[in-house]
């Protein structure tokens, strides 16, 4: 019997074990915890594992709401109360780790709310087959190629497994087959309204579709590629309805005040919007009357449109044709005279940054590009704001500043409840 020790918890979410001195990271296991195991990964450092039985449970165990958690959700073996007690602990653990003496002394309180569940405004399903033939939703095992089929999930919306179950139906009485299927993604805009698409392999007509109702606004049919395993939209082959949501965001900072926000099926849009809410509020206490902002990696604008009121003026700026299309049609929704967008990578606009602007950065796990440090150390803005969905790389980036910033605020927020993700908010100020 090849067992495991567990001895904590590590950034990523996985157990950490050693064994003949490699070290093994391991899903769904706990500290404390003896397991066995089965190895999923190898690298020349080390191996990722997938517990099959426990031999020994940490008390901190509970039983998971689903069956495949693994795959969306790999805390739900934990209470909430715990999960936020080591997100708290493993992101300490990195800043100081990866990012040095700047972040020595800090105390970084973790920001949350009470709906740990049904908060996602977006899935993607893939689909398998059952013993019927007939057709379900599904999720890819985590670390494999096989399916687990699934009713819905514990972490959306419920608009979305309403969606999801209504167009599962058009699909079976399609009998549409497994070679065509691809995916089906969802996404709503936490008011009980949502849009849909389906991504099959061929290119496929049907003589009826899915009829929109109130809670679906749009419904569309993409050829996908067959070479590339991601929902890539190829070619449109049906559209009905709206292809984008609308979605209020609400700040109390300075005072309370909304802002609506476009954005399409595949635009990069905030998950947990009470949470991102609250993060919000937060930066919007950095941004003083009248100063200049440039908000690099903005996406459709979703945090810097509803600061705009408060700024003299503001630039956004992203790569994605689509979200800064979606930026334009934002800043006219809201009547904003004082803001404007550019279609660029970071790295190829950093002229934008100067001395005068305060920078809001919110960059892909992959963090900010050097040519984007370099001229912040070359110009030195009076303040960064830099949130982040992968600390590690965010305390590399604000490691590289630390001669010329300080951080004079920090908090985590917990976006992702019941999985180990994390994202940190750090606010830096010259010294």
């Amino acid at each position: 019997m090849n067992t495991l020790k567990i001895e904590k918890l590590v950034f990523g979410g996985q157990g950490l074990a050693r064994l003949d001195n490699q070290v093994i990271f391991v899903w769904n296991a706990l500290p404390g915890e003896e397991v066995e195991y089965k190895i999923v990964k190898k690298k020349k450092d080390y191996a990722e594992a997938v517990t099959t039985k426990i031999i020994k449970a940490s008390p901190d165990r509970i039983e998971a709401e689903e069956q495949e958690f693994l795959s969306t959700s790999p805390w739900q073996i934990v209470s909430y109360e715990t999960e936020n007690k080591w997100k708290k602990e493993i992101t300490e653990e990195t800043y100081k780790k990866l990012g040095g003496e700047i972040f020595a002394d800090l105390d970084i309180p973790l920001v949350y709310d009470d709906l740990d569940k049904n908060y996602r405004n977006k899935m993607e399903f893939s689909f398998t087959e059952l013993e019927d033939k007939s057709k379900s939703l599904a999720f890819f095992e985590r670390g494999g190629r096989r399916t687990f089929a699934v009713k819905g999930s514990i972490l959306a919306e419920e608009i979305i497994n309403e969606i999801a179950k209504y167009i599962l139906d058009w699909v079976n009485e399609n009998e549409i087959s497994m070679r065509s299927l691809k995916s089906l993604i969802i996404r709503s805009n936490g008011q009980g309204q949502a849009i849909a698409a389906l991504f099959i392999k061929d290119r496929l007509t049907f003589e009826e579709y899915p009829k929109l109702k109130n809670n679906l606004l749009g419904f569309q049919v993409y050829y996908s590629t067959h070479k590339s395993p991601a929902s890539v939209p190829t070619a449109l082959l049906y559209t009905t309805g709206q292809d984008y949501l609308k979605s209020e965001i609400n700040t109390s900072f300075p005072v309370p005040h909304s802002t609506f926000l476009k954005f399409g099926l595949l635009s990069f849009f905030q998950i947990h919007m009470p949470i991102f809410q609250k993060c919000l509020s937060q930066i919007a206490k950095h941004i003083g009357k009248n100063e200049k902002v440039l908000d690099f990696y903005s996406g459709v604008g979703s945090i810097g449109l509803p600061l705009a009121k408060n700024c003299k003026n503001l630039t956004l700026v992203d790569n994605n044709e689509e979200a800064i299309e979606y930026s334009q049609e934002n800043i006219k929704l809201n009547k904003l005279k004082n803001v404007e967008s550019f279609c660029s990578p970071a790295e190829k606009i950093t002229e934008l940054i100067t001395s005068d602007k305060i920078l809001i950065v919110d960059p892909p796990r992959a963090g900010m590009h050097d040519k984007v440090t370099d001229r912040i150390l070359q110009v030195l803005p009076p303040k960064i704001i830099y949130l982040s969905c992968n600390i590690s790389t965010q305390a590399r980036d604000v490691k590289k500043l630390a001669g010329k910033y300080k951080i004079v605020d920090a908090s985590i927020y917990n976006f992702f409840p019941k999985t180990p993700h994390i994202e940190g908010l750090l606010i830096l100020e010259l010294k």
